[in-house]
């Protein structure tokens, strides 16, 4: 380093404090002498450190060239009108949005959504899509995809499929069964069953059929039965029992057997359908063969169900049931009292019978529908009811599960409910009374069977010929009503 002043260097002023000049810093080549912190330009010829500018400032970047202006885009041509639609002619069907099985918040129904279920991101089953759209998945048809994996497509995000057990493998949204939701006619007569709004299937089955008598006139069957729900496979208990019945009573009419004499054999095939389910394995809910089970079910919380039944031939009305479920007998003249048929097998029926509780009392009891009278392996003794009357006035007679006399008890409450052109409209009928049930909350399944009752010609006097006072007319004392008293 030379000497202060030289060309070779820059002279620091001294600290403040301190005597002498400062260090004499090396200076860029070619550069005159720059003095430490001095301020204002640098002379013409003199470029100071490099990077610097004549201001004596370090510019962070250079200036970044212009952009040039983008090319202009091409105008978009006008959107020709859509031209509306042609005017639907008056009378045309119009098509009604699927709404699940059933009615109410079912599976792809109001309320229904893909959050239903434990949701899966990722891509749905399936093929690759390829490049043409996929049509809109639909309605899963009754049977298809409720008992098979990979059938249909999920109601209700239209992706998954469902699985074995009935839910969607993609959102877990459970979907429409077979069962579900049943609407049938058969001659004057016909039946519905619903799942309700709080069960995740459907344990109630039944049976409606016209049939014929010997002699040509017209014979027809209701058959009603509740799964007991405490009870393993109680769906399969309550359809082998329902189809048994209804088929084993058609089969005895035909063959002239009385009305009464085939209700009670009727029964009696239903206990041994039910009874043989608990010696075999569940089948193929469970992928299992169907064959005889290595360890018996007897006794052990086997299938069960409830039954009750109806047979209107030749002017005569024949009930019979086991358990609580009911018939009703309904007059077309309103002005007449209805009256209940039958008589529960539960502990509120026996604590009534014994004198120990009223009937209000015993029906708000938490015990009420212990039943007491079942149809299956386990059951302390089979003891069908049955009873035979012969009306004198039309009405319509209504088979029922608890599901619906649940939010219609007593046969009056019952008799408000059924509209006045049942006889002429039973299923319209019988969606009312389910109708009735899914408004009062549905918390319970429902099925319900009317059948229109014609007097016989010259009939006289009430229904009669019951069994027992009790069991003719339980609901009335034994004493009866006008036009269904028994004798």
């Amino acid at each position: 380093m030379g000497p202060a002043g030289s060309p070779g260097s820059m002279a620091v002023p001294a600290v403040a404090g301190s005597s002498g000049p400062g260090p004499v810093w090396p200076a860029a080549p070619g550069a005159g002498p720059v003095a430490a912190g001095r301020t204002g330009a640098v002379p013409d010829g003199d470029r100071g450190l490099p990077g610097m500018d004549r201001n004596g400032d370090f510019p962070l970047a250079p200036p970044e060239p212009p952009v040039p202006p983008a090319s202009a885009a091409p105008p978009v041509p006008a959107v020709p009108p859509v031209p509306p639609a042609p005017p639907v002619p008056p009378g045309a069907p119009v098509p009604e949005p699927y709404a699940g099985a059933g009615a109410g918040t079912y599976p792809g129904g109001p309320g229904a959504g893909a959050a239903d279920g434990p949701g899966e991101a990722g891509a749905p089953d399936g093929p690759e899509p390829s490049g043409a759209p996929e049509a809109p998945a639909g309605p899963v048809p009754p049977g298809a995809g409720a008992g098979s994996a990979g059938a249909g497509r999920c109601v209700a995000c239209g992706t998954g499929r469902p699985g074995r057990e009935g839910y969607c493998e993609r959102c877990g949204h459970a979907q429409p069964r077979a069962r579900d939701h049943v609407e049938e006619e058969a001659g004057p007569a016909a039946a519905v069953t619903d799942r309700g709004l709080r069960h995740h299937r459907n344990e109630d089955a039944f049976t409606v059929a016209a049939t014929a008598l010997p002699d040509g006139s017209p014979a027809v069957v209701a058959v009603v039965c509740d799964g007991v729900s405490s009870a393993t496979r109680p769906d399969e208990a309550s359809a082998a029992a329902a189809d048994t019945a209804g088929a084993s009573l058609r089969a005895a009419l035909e063959c002239g057997t009385h009305p009464r004499m085939a209700m009670h054999e009727a029964i009696v095939a239903a206990a041994g359908a039910v009874d043989a389910l608990a010696a075999r394995k569940a089948g193929a809910d469970d992928g299992a063969s169907g064959g005889p089970d290595p360890e018996p079910r007897h006794h052990r919380n086997a299938p069960a169900c409830t039954l009750v039944g109806a047979v209107v031939a030749s002017g005569l009305l024949v009930v019979g049931w086991v358990g609580d479920s009911r018939v009703y007998w309904v007059p077309d003249d309103r002005s007449t009292p209805p009256a209940r048929l039958t008589e529960d097998d539960s502990w509120a029926a026996q604590m009534v019978a014994a004198g120990l509780m009223g009937e209000a009392e015993a029906y708000a009891d938490a015990r009420a529908h212990a039943i007491t009278g079942w149809l299956g392996a386990d059951a302390y003794e089979l003891d069908p009811h049955t009873a035979s009357f012969t009306p004198d006035r039309p009405g319509v007679v209504v088979v029922c599960t608890d599901g619906l006399w649940n939010y219609a008890e007593a046969a009056e409450a019952m008799a408000r409910v059924v509209p006045p052109d049942a006889a002429a409209r039973p299923l319209d009928a019988a969606r009312v009374l389910l109708g009735h049930a899914l408004d009062g909350g549905g918390h319970d399944n429902v099925t319900v069977a009317v059948l229109p009752v014609v007097p016989a010609a010259g009939a006289a006097g009430a229904i009669g010929d019951s069994e027992t006072a009790e069991t003719a007319s339980p609901a009335s004392g034994g004493t009866g009503t006008d036009g269904i008293t028994p004798t």
